[in-house]
């Protein structure tokens, strides 16, 4: 346990942020489920609205730092893969 009162708010601190970048972390997979539902329902108008929104946030959680610049990248060329997938099909 932390003696010094700067150590004290560092932990405090830290988990405030742990946690933001934890929610962040489980929006995104949750839009990713609902972008793969709405393929599969195969509704094209919402496929498109999940789609910005799971960019949206994605975005988001990069500049806030809770994600890694190339994650979000590589997180949102998934995402336009299973876009894609869904039109060819």
């Amino acid at each position: 346990m932390a003696n010094i009162a700067s150590q004290k708010k560092r932990i405090l601190r830290a988990e405030r942020e742990r946690l933001e970048n934890r929610r962040h972390t489980s929006a995104i997979k949750t839009y990713f489920r609902r972008l793969e539902a709405a393929v599969t329902g195969d509704d094209a108008e919402l496929i498109a609205s999940e789609h910005r929104t799971l960019v949206s946030l994605i975005d988001k959680a990069i500049k806030t730092g809770a994600l890694h610049r190339n994650t979000g990248a590589r997180k949102k060329s998934r995402a336009a893969r299973i876009v894609r997938r869904e039109r060819e099909s």
